[in-house]
């Protein structure tokens, strides 16, 4: 008996299968990618969508951005610009090429950067964090100086060269960090807070040397430009040369062309202090000399003052003026005393004239008189009261409703709603109503409703 090995034809797939799946593929397996090239073959067609090659020096590949991807354009594609784009891989299943589909693409190099630089300076503009009023003045005269720049650079050089030779003696802090690169923005931000925390300076210089826009690029982040804003210490941007613009500068405090500069703004000229301060010596010299001449002048005429009027004589004069007015004094009192006697005694004879006793007598009188018709009257008042309150409580009674339920007669209250039934309409089959007699009440329910016979 002879082995058949089981043979299974291949699987054949139709051109439409196999585009399908290899497109399948590429977008399962790129999900979003960044690509940087030159665009070429660039295409409008009245549709809306943009039809490019992005290219390089040794191969290109064909792009497609449909409409409704183009809300985000800041600028306008065209043949021989240099662009980044976010975009999927995927495949044109009619054709069997593969293609990226486009969702975003904005300018490389400077071009990018510059409009990126004016967005943000538009943006913070429009928030108020280039006003002048929000600036604060430079110190005069620092306790300390706070630098934040990288430390090898040429410009913590500059910067402290220039510091030693205008005023040595201000200590200068350094905070360390990176210019350039993705991790600048954060340390320069960082080192910003840290130094509003530690509060061991006055003032603040941020800063670097030259270079390109990119290199500068930390310069112009959102994040640095904010920290400078928050920054109770004012801040001098130094930033490049002096054509070297950043959003830092028009953040800042102060703006400096150089790091140099920067330097000079926030030091005291130490040359410059010691001339105000011999300038001020010799004024203050002047000033004491002038002030000892004038109180010598004041002693000279003060003492001849006090040779002409002699303590004795003085002493004399105010002795005998006090004994003068010693003698007055007791005149004036005695007169004063016997004046107010003789006033006193006029005043007991008039009061004996005025005797209250009868007036309080003749008015005990006259009360005792008034009491006596007061309660007479109130006896007859009361007399007629209760004769009108006798009468009312008879009428009051044969009018009252607990007579008539006396005489046989009674009231029929709805149970449910407390209304007072007083026709055969007010009643349905079914209601329970409470009767009220003389002597109390039942409740009964109803059975049968009777009209009257005609």
């Amino acid at each position: 008996m002879t082995d058949q090995t089981s043979y299974a034809p291949p699987k054949i797939l139709t051109v439409t299968q196999l585009n399908r799946a290899t497109s399948q593929l590429l977008d399962n397996h790129f999900l979003s990618i960044f690509v940087e090239g030159e665009i070429s073959n660039f295409s409008a067609p009245s549709s809306g969508h943009l039809y490019f090659s992005l290219k390089d020096a040794n191969a290109q590949v064909r792009c497609a951005m449909f409409k409704s991807q183009q809300r985000r354009l800041s600028f306008i594609p065209a043949n021989g610009k240099q662009v980044v784009i976010k975009a999927r891989v995927s495949l044109y299943e009619p054709r069997g090429d593969y293609q990226l589909i486009v969702e975003h693409i904005e300018e490389a190099g400077d071009g990018a950067l510059r409009r990126a630089f004016d967005a943000l300076k538009a943006k913070l503009y429009e928030e108020g964090l280039f006003e002048s009023t929000n600036k604060k003045p430079l110190p005069l005269f620092p306790k300390a100086i706070g630098v934040i720049t990288s430390p090898s650079g040429a410009a913590i050089r500059d910067i402290i060269t220039v510091l030693r030779r205008r005023f040595a003696a201000i200590p200068v802090i350094i905070y360390p960090v990176s210019v350039q690169g993705s991790a600048a923005k954060h340390e320069i931000a960082n080192a910003i807070s840290l130094a509003n925390a530690r509060n061991e300076c006055d003032v603040l210089i941020v800063g670097r040397g030259g270079g390109s826009l990119e290199d500068l690029w930390a310069f112009n982040e959102e994040i640095v430009a904010r920290a400078i804003y928050a920054s109770e210490l004012p801040i001098v941007s130094a930033v490049g040369h002096e054509t070297d613009i950043t959003i830092a500068d028009f953040v800042a405090d102060y703006r400096a062309a150089t790091p140099s500069v920067a330097a000079e703004q926030v030091s005291p000229d130490q040359q410059e202090w010691l001339m105000r301060f011999n300038q001020l010596e010799t004024h203050l010299q002047r000033q004491l000399e002038h002030k000892l001449n004038q109180k010598s002048q004041t002693l000279i005429w003060l003492e001849q003052r006090l040779k002409q009027q002699h303590p004795d004589q003085k002493l004399r004069r105010n002795a005998q003026r006090l004994d003068e007015l010693e003698i007055r004094l007791k005149q004036s009192l005695q007169t004063k005393l016997e004046k107010h006697q003789h006033q006193l005694a006029t005043k007991i004879a008039k009061l004996g004239q005025h005797n209250p006793v009868i007036t309080i007598g003749h008015y005990r009188q006259k009360q005792e008189y008034l009491m006596q018709r007061l309660i007479k009257v109130m006896q007859h008042k009361l007399t007629t009261l209760n004769q009108s309150l006798a009468t009312a409580s008879q009428t009051l009674h044969a009018v009252s409703p607990l007579a008539t339920l006396s005489r046989g007669y009674a009231l029929v209250v709805n149970e449910s709603s407390g209304e007072l039934i007083n026709s055969t309409k007010q009643l349905k089959l079914g209601d329970k109503v409470e009767t009220k007699v003389a002597d109390g009440s039942f409740v009964s329910q109803i059975t049968a409703v009777k009209k009257p016979s005609n």
